[in-house]
């Protein structure tokens, strides 16, 4: 058992988590979240290399998931699936072939064309990405396979990120936490400095909750928000205020399969849910 496991194993039940994950891989190298499905998909098997990435474990296989993904770059494909295709190649040690595929994203992904929300498709967080979303995917996936924007192209960049700055934080019609940190994260990732946002803080539920929220003063708490907060407080070098009760949290959110839902309430699991509480817990268990 790999150590990272065996830390995460302390707060919940680690062997029914890797078998929740390795009973959905298939043939093709993708993986599918529901196990009786054979419709292996980008985002699923995505976020199986990053729970095994996270844990330090090996992924089963991986050349026919490499693959699989690349294979599923397309010019049909969405532009965040693409990005996460490009990352997941590059945790897998194939940047070189996600670079290969770099055209096939200007295509639907060009700031210095005024290009940010061409076919965007697909989301993780709202149904149709947003072009702050798929910002935030593309900078991250150019990020990892090593590809470096220009300087003209990073200012344009920047100059349509802040478009979405509202008050302490960054959001359409109120400042939310997946998009402040969403913003936050790509402008530090193209080397920007903004200031410290207190948008994560204030929504931090200790008490009898635990979890964080999307905008402050609002409850119940759902893993979403939870995830981008930790991240935020990471990205911005500060504590939370209670991580054992935001442990706790996340503990009530593991299901008998192994997998994680994303709310106190009843809910299926699937491989977004499952890597977001495992990051969640990997970042609370250093303050106990």
């Amino acid at each position: 058992m790999g150590s990272k496991l065996y830390e995460i194993g302390r707060f919940i039940n680690a062997d029914s988590l890797i078998r929740y994950i390795e009973e959905r891989r298939h043939e093709d190298g993708g993986y599918c979240f529901v196990s009786v499905l054979d419709d292996t998909n980008v985002n699923d098997t995505y976020y199986a290399i990053k729970i095994y990435d996270l844990l330090g474990l090996e992924i089963p296989e991986k050349e026919r998931t490499v693959e699989f993904l690349e294979r599923a770059i397309q010019p049909q494909t969405a532009v965040v699936a693409i990005a996460m295709a490009f990352e997941g190649l590059a945790m897998l040690g194939a940047a070189d072939v996600a670079m290969e595929h770099i055209d096939i994203v200007f295509t639907k992904y060009n700031p210095l064309e005024g290009k940010f929300a061409v076919g965007l498709g697909g989301s993780e967080e709202f149904g149709t990405a947003t072009p702050l979303e798929a910002t935030y995917w593309v900078v991250k996936a150019f990020k990892a396979i090593g590809y470096g924007f220009s300087a003209d192209e990073r200012d344009a960049i920047r100059t349509f990120v802040m478009r979405f700055r509202n008050g302490n934080g960054y959001g359409v019609k109120g400042p939310t936490t997946t998009m402040t940190y969403q913003a936050i994260h790509t402008l530090r990732a193209l080397g920007y400095r903004p200031p410290k946002s207190p948008h994560f803080r204030n929504c931090e539920l200790c008490g009898d909750w635990g979890g964080f929220t999307e905008v402050p003063y609002s409850l119940p708490p759902y893993l979403e928000p939870t995830f981008y907060a930790a991240r935020g407080l990471e990205l911005q070098g500060e504590t939370p205020g209670c991580p054992r009760r935001h442990i706790w949290f996340i503990r009530q959110l593991q299901n008998p399969n192994g997998g994680f839902r994303r709310s106190l309430e009843l809910g299926i699991s699937n491989f977004q849910n499952t890597y977001r509480a495992l990051a969640v817990l990997d970042f609370m268990k250093r303050y106990l």
